[in-house]
């Protein structure tokens, strides 16, 4: 029972911090609609899955001791959030009709853009490795163990749909998007800083 407690707990409190994941989810929810926002989240929540499934599997362990491996998978995140954040900020645009069709936001580019965002976060990972290290005990059962991993996976998709049904309830999405460009930039920037402060965080702090 304390072990349940303590991944819900922590998933709650991951879930609910802002980074990159809720970035991309509101900019894709406010720019596409409901639909892009769920599908968003959809992706943030099998990239999880990813993270648990190695997890699981010892390989996060391994990740998480190789100082090289590690500063690897962070720099190819750090990377792909930067590149997000400055796409973002360059193609933003004024134009009222550029929405629900901007960027041809189908369902599929959603789900692969909080796919590829989470799954290349080394939070991500830590997040995943958190549980299944510190949390869990060898005598846990795997099954029980997999059940946490529905329940984290499952816990970031429920809030993140949320997110998304708060800020396309339409009085709060026309008035973000009268100021449409400047709202798109602002992400794209953050979204680039939160690349730029993973590059630049050393090894040695975690």
């Amino acid at each position: 029972m304390l072990e349940l407690f303590t991944v819900i707990s922590i998933t709650i409190i991951v879930a609910i911090v802002p980074g990159p994941d809720f970035v991309v989810v509101v900019r894709n929810a406010l720019m596409g609609g409901r639909l892009s926002g769920i599908m968003t989240a959809l992706g943030i929540a099998l990239a999880l899955g990813v993270h648990v499934t190695y997890a699981l599997a010892g390989i996060g362990l391994l990740v998480s001791q190789s100082i090289f491996l590690f500063n690897t998978l962070k720099l190819i995140g750090a990377a792909y959030l930067i590149f997000l954040g400055v796409t973002m900020y360059r193609t933003a645009s004024s134009k009222m009709d550029d929405v629900e069709t901007k960027a041809t936001i189908s369902p599929w580019r959603a789900l692969r853009w909080g796919f590829l965002t989470n799954v290349t976060n080394p939070k991500a990972t830590m997040f995943a490795l958190s549980v299944f290290v510190q949390v869990t005990s060898p005598a846990t059962p795997l099954l029980t163990q997999v059940g946490y991993g529905f329940i984290m996976a499952g816990g970031v998709f429920l809030w993140f749909v949320l997110v998304t049904m708060f800020f396309t309830f339409t009085p709060i999405r026309e008035a973000f998007l009268k100021i449409k460009k400047s709202l798109e930039q602002s992400l794209g920037v953050l979204l680039a800083a939160f690349g730029i402060g993973i590059a630049l965080t050393t090894s040695s702090t975690r």
